[in-house]
């Protein structure tokens, strides 16, 4: 996991070698301050030597700057190396994220992987900074304090020895029982976020139903359970400050009893004791600062765990060997496919499928709910793999296509339409990056969007709302299917995506399609028959089989499902 996370350092391992750098030099300049101030003393104060007291007082003070000038560069390398970092896990994740199939993306949620790429990598972020400098900083200057303490003392140093063993049992202690907890904790974060998500997404909905009270008690028992991890875990963690200072506050007594002894007697001098208690304080803290990293390091590791996760998901769908990049047209061939999302051969959702589709052609697909018609559709771009069997566009096995080249080739409008905040043009560019303002008119001619953009107060520069809230249903899906016309497919696949549109514009934009783009393969499912009696073959879907595929005429006369689907919208339309 370390081995993993540390390839995101890259451009800024110089201040991350940079910063333990500064902090050690300032470590040794910080112990040798006490040593030569025991000098001071004993040497000028006591002997009152004006000119050893001035010599040094110049070495203290050039001494100390040299600690303090050390000490901002390391603070200042360390800042630099954590946050860029930070950004490279940041980066390095979402790129990662992007390579995701839907299956791998349905293994965490997005409220997961939100809390993810912000708490857990801010928790790493802020470990990574203690690590290159306070973890540096600590063991050296107990070492150092250590080893300056025995040359001065040598009886006194061991007061220091016979605490450590007791203070590196209570921190171990503390990891063991903090650790689970962290861990835990992050995953209820998720849930909160989820919650909050949702709510948010659906705010409308919650308050058209007066259900405010249940989302805030929804919200409120996640936050609940957050508070109660969270405090077993602080309690457990608060454990370590009474014990660090009862070893502190011993140690400083048994050390203060000894030397006063020694003072007596005549064997420890003034300076000696300055120094002594300097050093012990350099030593008491530098363990307080250790059991603060170890309990950093506790929290990180449970993010750093979660962001390890994300990074070592294997891809579900990868390019072939020598993949192909070019589709010859937008012929589609499907040869006894069967799906299952959990891969698994006795839950399929798809079962048996044989189906041939001519290039140009105008197919229709309807059926029930659970029929599996999104599934169909959703494997011609590969966004799943078939479980079984193979499907081919333009002659050849989709999974031997370079998965940019077949997703390029087919134009999806999804059953749920997404616009994303930005101008009308700058959400139909994700088409075509490079449309000129005359390709994205025409597109917005062909799916019937140009009136109503055109009665805008800014036109084609009016700002759309995250998630395109400040359109109507109707106007989003014609905007999204714009979009898809502006890739110029091979295969455009609409997923019910005129339901919000009248009769009179889905027939408009059926006969622009029909006129305008006579050799695209066009897919349409849809609920309504109206939006595929045209169709060159219609598929009735049932229980993720074909039941039967014709014209409109020949699935009328034969097939019941149909003919009570068509029946029953008929007898609607009348009354």
């Amino acid at each position: 996991m370390i081995k993993l996370l540390a390839k995101s350092i890259r451009e800024y391992k110089l201040p991350s070698i940079l910063a333990p750098l500064c902090v050690t030099v300032e470590v040794v300049m910080e112990v040798l301050l006490p040593f030569l101030m025991a000098d001071l003393i004993d040497n000028g104060v006591n002997k009152s030597d004006m000119n050893h007291i001035i010599t040094s007082g110049l070495i203290l003070a050039g001494v100390a700057f040299a600690a303090l000038a050390f000490g901002i560069l390391s603070g200042k390398f360390a800042a630099e190396a954590s946050a860029g970092f930070a950004k490279n896990l940041r980066h390095d994740m979402f790129y990662k994220i992007q390579e995701y199939s839907f299956v791998n993306i349905d293994k965490f949620s997005s409220s997961s992987l939100v809390t993810r790429l912000t708490t857990d990598i801010t928790n790493v972020q802020n470990a990574y900074q203690m690590i290159i400098r306070v973890a540096i900083r600590a063991p050296f200057m107990m070492i150092f304090a250590m080893i300056m303490s025995f040359s001065v003392n040598a009886q006194l140093s061991w007061v220091f020895v016979a605490f450590i063993p007791v203070i590196a049992l209570a921190l171990g202690l503390v990891i063991r029982f903090a650790h689970p907890v962290f861990s835990r904790v992050f995953k209820t974060y998720d849930k909160l976020n989820n919650v909050v998500q949702e709510n948010l997404h659906g705010i409308r909905v919650v308050k058209s139903f007066v259900r405010e009270e249940h989302e805030v008690k929804k919200f409120s028992d996640i936050s609940d359970r957050i508070y109660k991890d969270f405090s077993k875990a602080e309690k457990t963690v608060a454990f370590n400050m009474p014990i660090m200072q009862v070893c502190i506050y011993t140690c400083i007594i048994i050390i203060s009893w000894i030397s006063a002894r020694q003072i007596v007697f005549g064997t420890m001098t003034t300076g000696q004791l300055i120094s002594m208690m300097t050093y012990v304080f350099q030593i008491l803290m530098s363990l307080m600062f250790i059991s603060m990293i170890m309990v950093m390091v506790v929290l990180s590791r449970a993010s750093a765990e979660r962001i390890a996760e994300v990074l070592n998901e294997k891809l579900d769908l990868k390019n072939c060997d020598d993949p192909i990049k070019e589709v010859k047209d937008g012929s589609i061939l499907f040869e006894n496919v069967s799906f299952s999302y959990s891969k698994k051969e006795d839950n399929l959702c798809l079962k048996n499928i044989n189906l041939s589709i001519k290039s140009g052609e105008t197919i229709g697909i309807i059926g029930g709910t659970g029929s599996s018609k999104s599934s169909l559709v959703q494997l011609i771009p590969r966004l799943y793999d078939v479980t079984k069997g193979s499907i081919k566009v333009g002659g050849e096995d989709v999974r031997s296509y370079d998965i940019e080249t077949i997703r390029d080739s087919v134009a999806m409008v999804l059953q749920k339409n997404v616009l994303f905040s930005g101008t009308i043009k700058e959400n139909l560019r994700w088409g075509d990056p490079d449309a000129s303002d005359d390709d994205i008119k025409r597109v917005c001619r062909l799916a019937q969007a140009d009136d109503f953009i055109e009665r805008m107060p800014d036109k084609y520069d009016t700002y759309i709302e995250q998630g395109g809230t400040n359109v109507s249903g109707g106007q989003r899906q014609r905007l999204c299917i714009a979009r898809a016309l502006l890739k110029k497919p091979k295969i455009l696949i609409l997923d019910d995506s005129t339901s919000a549109v009248d009769t009179k514009t889905d027939k408009l934009i059926r006969k622009a399609f029909l006129e305008e783009i006579p050799d695209t393969t066009k897919i349409i499912i849809a609920q309504r028959i109206s939006s595929v009696q045209d169709a060159d073959k219609i598929i009735v879907m049932d229980k993720g089989t074909i039941a039967d595929i014709g014209t409109h005429e020949e699935l009328l006369a034969r097939n019941p499902i149909y003919s009570e689907v068509y029946n029953s919208q008929r007898k609607g339309s009348e009354e």
